[in-house]
């Protein structure tokens, strides 16, 4: 078991780059698998999770090339997939098995989908559901609420489907299925969720329109796939997040992160760290891959509590862990509601991160769907929270989170079960030393 000891006591300071943006790098593998030609995606997410979505496309026939600082794919066509030889194992990652049930509902061939522990706890019904609206057989345990899913591929027909939930692997797996699909798919969610995959579509010249929260695709496009285009993968926001809380949180601290992805659906936590007294920049806007990006400038500052609404959850779905820790050294009360999805993550990020925060000092409390954490800025301590011992709980952004908390410890801290940050940030470590010492 990996585990990783946090010594505070430095400001962080310098410049630093953060991988590619995880879910942009599963939707883009998958989408130029299914270009005509050969496609680059460059500064894609080496996490493992990414890792697995590659390797799956691959037993679907793709040929994949793989480098340090790219990847040379080269796709099928929209009907070049084959039956894979094997079950495919999508780790650690709920939106490699998610999308890839979508794609696969379509296709002519049997296929199976599974993961690790971790994925097959989390619901899977939420999309199977609607796939079996569309005509796809899907079994699985629980009836299909669970993982291992088997997919036998057939016809399927177009629906109109209002989603219960706003999540992005939802949307996503659906309008995947909606390419294969005979007639005309509409798509409506409660709220925005993250729109990667519509831009992505545009990137990718699919025909489709928005109006307002509804989506309308048309199925089996009769004009066939451009080129695979190349495109570079912004820098993740939801990595930049602990290096951003990190630098508002420690005194003295300054980190300017180049080339991050600023999409408006996932700013929520720039947005309320800005609610909350953050001294945050972005600095040189441009594009990269349909995608806006920026380099983000950040000094420490003093930080009070807000109050977050459900309405401002998507698109702080990834940085809640972080955002707890930022909660939890400002002054003052931080009141989260409308999270409930955060409980079924890689872990019940809820119940974790308020179990492992109260062990270093934090005053929080759990509701049903969210917390109550009263700020530690205002004590004796200054903010600092308590040197402790910590788990992971398997969740790389939970393990990721209690580090950042750690640099605001008198003493050092333990954090057991640090392996699963490899699934999407695997110089993490190694980038927080670079700052800590003051290195670029």
């Amino acid at each position: 078991m990996a585990f990783m000891t946090i010594t505070p006591g430095r400001p962080l300071r310098g410049t630093i780059t953060v991988p590619g943006d995880k879910s942009i790098t599963h939707r883009a593998i998958i989408l130029t698998a299914l270009a005509e030609g050969v496609g680059r995606i460059v500064r894609y997410c080496r996490g493992q999770d990414c890792l697995d979505t590659m390797r799956a496309m691959r037993s679907l026939g793709v040929k994949i090339e793989e480098s340090p600082d790219e990847l040379i794919v080269h796709g099928k066509g929209l009907w070049g997939l084959c039956e894979p030889s094997d079950i495919i194992d999508c780790g650690n990652s709920g939106t490699g098995i998610r999308l890839l049930t979508g794609l696969l509902a379509g296709q002519d061939f049997f296929s199976m989908l599974t993961g690790d522990v971790s994925i097959r706890r989390r619901p899977m019904g939420r999309i199977v559901k609607p796939l079996r609206e569309m005509g796809a057989t899907i079994a699985g345990r629980k009836g299909g609420e669970l993982a291992p899913l088997a997919v036998t591929g057939t016809t399927l027909h177009a629906i109109t489907y209002a989603s219960p939930v706003a999540s992005a692997q939802v949307k996503s797996s659906l309008l995947l299925a909606g390419l294969f699909a005979k007639g005309t798919t509409r798509i409506t969610e409660p709220q925005l969720s993250r729109d990667h995959t519509e831009r992505m579509f545009q990137f990718y010249q699919l025909p489709f329109t928005r109006q307002g929260l509804t989506l309308t695709l048309e199925g089996r496009p009769s004009v066939g796939w451009p080129a695979a285009p190349s495109m570079t993968v912004p820098g993740d926001l939801s990595a930049a997040a602990f290096f951003v809380v990190g630098a508002t949180v420690i005194p003295g601290s300054d980190v300017t992160i180049q080339g991050v992805g600023v999409n408006p659906t996932r700013t929520g936590l720039l947005d309320i760290l800005n609610r909350m007294g953050a001294d945050i920049q972005l600095l040189n806007p441009r594009e990269a891959g349909g995608e806006p990006i920026a380099d983000i400038r950040v000094k420490s500052a003093r930080l009070r509590g807000v109050t977050i609404e459900p309405d401002v959850i998507p698109q702080t779905i990834d940085e809640f862990p972080v955002l707890c820790v930022a909660a939890a050294v400002a002054e003052g009360r931080t009141t989260v509601s409308g999270a409930e999805e955060l409980r079924f993550k890689e872990s019940d990020r809820i119940a974790t991160m308020a179990n492992e925060l109260r062990a270093m000092g934090a005053d929080i409390s759990e509701t049903p769907d969210g917390l109550t954490i009263n700020g530690r800025g205002g004590a004796s301590e200054h903010g600092r929270l308590l040197g402790s011992r910590c788990r992971s709980h398997g969740d790389h952004r939970v393990a990721m989170s209690l580090a950042i908390g750690a640099l605001t410890a008198s003493t050092e801290t333990v954090i057991e079960e640090t392996e699963c940050i490899e699934t999407s940030f695997p110089e993490f470590h190694q980038t927080l030393l670079n700052l800590t010492s003051g290195n670029p």
